[in-house]
């Protein structure tokens, strides 16, 4: 039986992929003419509603995907890179605002490409890439430090280095389980 590609879980994450430019726009195009009456805040709240809308579906296509029965491979590659958009759009756009390290930032996205090319390589060899918990782990940290970082709350630059660790970590655990270290 050939399986449904656009299905509701794939559909979120399309959705996911869209707001993530959309949400990019409001860190880096804030001296635009058209918003020049908005106060600079009124950027975070918007950006912030963006990412908490992707951040909650990104939940609801895996739980809808799992208990529904609707896991496919078109969403197998969708819903990692709606998350790496969400993730590459908000780091990218808290920097350019100056609230994200740039160190932080080049460290994170290193691990993600790095371990997104090597998942793909795993795959060409039929190795398992299932999601690890502490890569779970690692989204969610970092999820949280944007957030933080995009409502300019206390301890957001703390859980944005909590996070390079998790980040570095869970990278680790790739590695060792692909090479078998």
């Amino acid at each position: 039986m050939k399986e449904k590609a656009l299905n509701l879980p794939n559909a979120l994450a399309l959705f996911r992929i869209a707001l993530a430019p959309l949400m990019l726009w409001f860190f880096i195009d804030r001296d635009n003419t058209i918003f020049a009456s908005w106060h600079p805040s009124w950027f975070d709240y918007f950006a912030g509603l963006i990412f908490v809308i992707a951040s909650v579906t990104d939940f609801f296509d895996g739980f809808i995907a799992r208990s529904w029965n609707q896991m496919t491979k078109l969403g197998g590659i969708l819903d990692p890179l709606a998350d790496k958009m969400l993730v590459l759009a908000g780091f990218l756009g808290l920097m350019v605002i100056d609230r994200a390290s740039a160190w932080a930032v080049f460290i994170i996205l290193s691990r993600e490409f790095f371990i997104t090319g090597l998942r793909v390589v795993a795959v060409s060899e039929g190795k398992n890439v299932a999601s690890t918990m502490a890569g779970k782990i690692k989204t969610v940290a970092q999820m949280i430090a944007i957030g933080f970082l995009i409502m300019n709350w206390p301890f957001a630059t703390e859980l944005l280095w909590l996070a390079v660790v998790l980040t570095v970590y869970s990278g680790y655990e790739y590695i060792r389980d692909y090479f078998k270290i």
